[in-house]
């Protein structure tokens, strides 16, 4: 006996929706599955660690509560070390992003040779980070370095650069801003092709003058979305600072180089204090979060979407 036509109809919209939620759950279920074994799993591990005084080897652990937050509330390291990477993310940001789009407006203005400008710009974003600061190391020597030697030949007076406390974070700022303003370029590169030429020539017809009207006018404004990324993405880079001022400082002289992360790796893996370490971790997490997003609910209302 056959169904009634309405009735058919609702079963099949009906069920056809069901089956397909099931097919979309089952195919997201093993992303999902990872996600929650790389990402919220560790997450929740370290949030539980961080309210216990458990270290790195031992057996059991005990519950603190809030006696690790409270340590690191009166920690002057730690304070020292959230300064010093407030000032380097905020310096290495506005650095990076600048240079980048600067570089990226520079060759695209070139009538030839881009591949090799885009390519030598974009050499430190390849190469190892820790081989490269070595090669800084030598740079910034105090006696041999190529830095100190070119001041001298220009009547200036040789630094140590890296154990001078007025200098140290400087140098490393200034590491951090030529490593990613390469990234940065070509993430700025690929937004200028996106924009209208039509618009351009309009300019031309409205008799908008070339150079830097043209550039706030048409040319900014339609960068907007590549901008938000490129500032978010520096910037949560910049707070993951490590390995330079393991290499270079190691947070010295007088932690005026101490960073959030050195410090959390010196708290968890060389004195083992493993629940206090998480407790950093979660404060900096905290951080990073609380600082992205305010920077995309910001920058969001000031993007421009073509």
């Amino acid at each position: 006996m056959a169904l009634p036509d309405a009735l058919q109809r609702y079963l099949s919209r009906h069920w056809g929706d069901r089956a397909e939620a099931l097919w979309g759950l089952a195919l997201s279920g093993p992303a999902m599955l990872l996600m929650l074994v790389l990402l919220i799993g560790p997450l929740l591990a370290i949030t539980l660690l961080s309210f216990s005084d458990w270290q790195l080897g031992m057996p059991t652990m005990g519950w603190v509560g809030v006696d690790n937050y409270r340590q690191l509330a009166a920690d002057d390291v730690f304070w020292q070390a959230v300064r010093n990477t407030a000032v380097y993310v905020l310096v290495v940001m506005v650095g990076a992003v600048g240079l980048g789009l600067l570089l990226a407006l520079l060759i695209e203005g070139c009538t030839r040779g881009k591949a090799i400008y885009r390519t030598l710009f974009f050499l430190p974003v390849m190469a190892s980070l820790v081989a490269m600061t070595i090669v800084w190391e030598f740079l910034l020597h105090p006696e041999f370095g190529l830095i100190n030697q070119l001041l001298m030949m220009v009547g200036g007076e040789p630094r140590s650069w890296l154990r001078d406390e007025d200098w140290a974070l400087v140098a490393l700022c200034v590491i951090g801003i030529w490593h990613q303003a390469g990234f940065n370029m070509v993430l700025f590169m690929a937004g200028l092709t996106a924009v209208p030429r039509t618009l351009y020539e309009a300019a031309d017809i409205d008799g908008i003058p070339r150079g830097f009207s043209r550039f706030r006018l048409i040319t900014w404004p339609l960068l907007g979305p590549v901008t938000l990324f490129v500032v978010v993405m520096t910037a949560i880079n910049a707070f993951q600072v490590f390995d330079t001022v393991q290499i270079l400082t190691q947070g010295g002289p007088s932690h005026t180089t101490e960073v959030l992360l050195l410090t959390l790796y010196r708290e968890g893996f060389e004195f083992f204090r493993t629940g206090y370490a998480a407790a950093m971790t979660v404060v900096f997490l905290g951080a990073v979060m609380l600082i992205t997003l305010l920077k995309t609910r910001f920058l969001e209302k000031r993007v421009h979407y073509s």
